[in-house]
């Protein structure tokens, strides 16, 4: 037995070093090849947008197939659930796009984030002060990772090497380049086969095992994306390979995959993709083998405590779709409104997007004690949440169909759009939100806060989904661009409004321009980008032209998308008093005579009692002379011009244009009656202010904003639950 000093020293040693078998030594590319750059570790979005043969141009309903096929994948795999391990033979074949031959490429080994305390992820999640999701700490035995024990080109071995593009740990393994025995000619194709193996984690974060229960996602060797000269900003041929940080997703070439995957008979299987041919049984080993094509992701579940699948076909635009839900007995009630609510968001996303593409899909309950399993997208294949009360009009109930349309949204953004998670994640993220939030919005769902207590004393609030979008979306106080990468953010808060803050930014351009103005160009976008990887230049640009209001598009995105942006327009006073004649000096039949303080009360009396006499059922704030009303208006930061609503006794309004681009403008009217109201954005166009409860003012005070506070400190913390239920 190893003395424990000794044998800690040890350990300590083997965390800096390769684990066996894991990597080779590089040699250098072959000298016929000009090397080809990474994408910038830390790029902004792009503001100059894609070009119009990008991807190969947009792709036709009736073209052969759905996508550009770059890639295709041919995996088997052998799950051992007692150990949490497998073993997969993988056959990659990848088409070189580009003009110039290739001879290095770069692949992704996502499952080594979570190999241990010196990875790029687990770095950054220690130094996290707000935290990760639920903050699931990972113990001794509990890492995992993935080894490559051959990597072959046509026969020949291929070397790797260790990567590290965006400056991270020496001690991360997330990304290699491996340098090939025999460059890939411009518009030519090459197959690699691959040996790997998988040790599964604890589910922390997206993928690994709890029990009998296995989520395996990005658990194979996946090859890093060579975008091209105006392809989502790049200028020359460049491979887009970032490290697995904390808050990155993913972003691959569209393909196909091939996957048979082994596990041990009674275990129940979903996957990405459609069931080809019957399971076949073996030595007590079943082997089930799933297709699809037009993805960019393959994910899969196995557990042998799976119920019965509840299966239905929902009848959409290309034809049936099957529509499956997994769950565990302990949350048999879930699985009906986790169908019901997938089968409502292919209804509407078809509707309002385009039509659903796929002929599957396959929604995950995760079981008691995974909850980190939850809340996790792939191409036709999602996670949703679990909960023990499904009362229709509960918190609980309402975060269960949330969470399932968001996960089935990012089949959409995430999924057929293919957008950038590493480099522009609220493009997917943040977008998705919102369109799930108006799904909500159509559904009449709305976030009921209360309990029969308060029920009984009739303060139970109700929170409609796009106000808690706007509470939870930290508009006082932005600390990054929108459109800035997942990573090098100020804080896990700051990248948590790429959710919220997005959503609420997209519902005020959708009120400034429109509904179905902004309808319309969502749909413009949808189609022009699916299967293309569209950036935030060429969202932008489809939301100006759909809408047909490019100045207001373009500025939001200026202020929120590309900018720090803050709107906090507020009044700060508001005043209206009588305009009375005053004593001096008349001209009196060409003579001045004066009139005193005196005389002049006496005749304002006379006047005022004349009046009242005329109109003896006039309301307070009406009177013989006219009112002159003074509001000031202070202005921060982003200004968008807007409109001031002042109210008057009589029952009347007057609106008025707020456009100074100055910190303060005075609007002055002179009306028949006093005011008795201002109010900035009457018609809450601007989601995006950071305080609405300093754009109105009253002369006489309201017991309305205390009621106020409390629906926002409420919602506040629901916002918070919803954002670590979705990440």
């Amino acid at each position: 037995m190893l003395n424990r000093r000794v044998a800690v020293a040890l350990l300590a040693l083997s965390a800096l070093a390769p684990l066996p078998l894991l990597a080779q030594a590089p040699t250098p590319a072959p000298a016929t090849c000009a090397p080809i750059p990474l994408a910038a570790a830390n790029g902004v979005a792009a503001r100059t947008p894609s070009a119009a043969t990008a991807w190969g141009g947009p792709r036709s309903d009736t073209a052969a197939t759905l996508s550009d096929r770059v890639v295709a994948y041919t995996i088997d795999a052998e799950l051992d659930p007692v150990k949490h391990t497998l073993r997969g033979k993988q056959a990659l074949t990848w088409r070189n796009r580009s003009a110039q031959p290739v001879c290095s490429i770069y692949m992704h080994l996502y499952l080594n984030g979570f190999s241990g305390p010196g990875s790029t992820f687990m770095t950054e999640k220690r130094a996290s002060a707000s935290g990760f999701r639920s903050n699931v700490a990972t113990k001794d035995g509990e890492y995992g990772y993935i080894r490559l024990d051959k990597v072959q080109q046509g026969g020949k071995t291929a070397t790797w090497t260790f990567v590290h593009p965006d400056g991270g740990p020496k001690t991360d393994r997330s990304v290699i380049r491996i340098d090939l025995p025999q460059a890939v000619a411009p518009g030519a194709s090459t197959t690699l086969d691959i040996d790997f193996f998988d040790q599964l984690p604890r589910v922390v974060a997206r993928s690994g095992h709890y029990g009998s229960f296995h989520l395996v996602a990005q658990w194979f060797p996946k090859i890093a994306v060579l975008e091209l000269p105006g392809e989502r900003g790049a200028v020359a041929p460049r491979w887009n390979a970032h490290e697995f940080h904390l808050h990155s997703e993913f972003y691959a070439d569209f393909g196909s995959y091939d996957v048979r995957l082994t596990v041990p008979k009674g275990y129940v299987i979903g996957a990405t993709g459609q069931l080809a041919g019957k399971p076949v049984e073996q030595a007590g080993k079943v082997t089930h083998r799933y297709v699809q094509h037009d993805v960019h992701d393959f994910a899969w579940t196995a557990d042998k405590r799976y119920a019965a699948p509840l299966v239905k076909t929902w009848q959409g635009p290309r034809g049936p779709v099957e529509v499956k839900v997994l769950y565990t007995p302990e949350y048999a009630s879930n699985a009906e409104p986790v169908m019901q609510a997938t089968l409502d968001s292919l209804a509407y996303f078809s509707r309002t997007l385009g039509a659903y593409p796929y002929k599957t899909v396959t929604a995950v309950v995760p079981p008691y004690g995974a909850d980190e399993a939850g809340g996790m997208e792939y191409p036709t294949f999602f996670t949703a949440s679990s909960t023990d009360d499904v009362t229709p009009g509960s918190i609980n109930r309402f975060m269960l169909d949330f969470v399932t349309v968001h996960e089935f949204g990012h089949g959409y953004f995430y999924g057929i759009l293919g957008s950038n998670e590493f480099e522009e994640p609220a493009l997917d993220e943040g977008m998705n939100e919102y369109w799930d939030q108006r799904m909500m919005t159509e559904r009449k769902q709305q976030l009921r806060l209360s309990n029969r207590w308060m029920d009984k004393l009739g303060i139970g609030v109700s929170l409609e989904p796009f106000g808690m979008e706007r509470i939870s979306a930290n508009l006082h106080d932005p600390a990054d661009p929108l459109g800035n990468p997942s990573w090098g953010r100020m804080s896990s808060s700051s990248y948590n409004t790429v959710y919220s803050r997005t959503a609420t930014a997209m519902r005020q351009i959708e009120a400034q321009v429109g509904t179905p103005a902004m309808e319309r160009a969502m749909k413009l976008y949808y189609e022009r980008w699916k299967f293309r990887h569209p950036n935030f230049a060429d969202l932008q640009q489809a939301l100006a032209e759909g809408s047909g209001k490019p100045a207001i598009v373009n500025a939001a995105f200026d202020a929120w998308i590309y900018g720090t942006g803050k709107l906090d327009d507020r009044i700060t006073s508001l005043s209206s008093t009588e305009v009375l004649p005053q004593p001096g000096y008349r001209d009196y039949k060409g003579r001045q005579v004066l009139v005193d303080s005196t005389q002049m009360d006496k005749a304002i009396d006379r006047r005022r009692k004349a009046w009242k006499a005329a109109h003896p059922n006039a309301k307070a704030g009406e009177g013989a002379f006219p009112y002159r009303t003074v509001v000031m208006v202070r202005r921060d930061a982003i200004k968008p011009a807007q409109t001031l609503r002042i109210r008057f006794a009589d029952g009347s309004q007057r609106d008025v244009p707020i456009t100074t681009q100055d910190s303060w403008q005075r609007i002055e009217v002179v009306a028949a009656s006093k005011a008795i109201s201002a109010q900035l954005d009457p018609n809450g166009l601007l989601r995006m202010d950071a305080n609405r409860l300093n754009n109105s003012r009253t002369l006489e005070p309201q017991p309305a904003a205390a009621r106020r506070w409390f629906g926002d400190f409420n919602a506040l913390l629901q916002s918070f639950l919803a954002l670590l239920a979705t990440i």
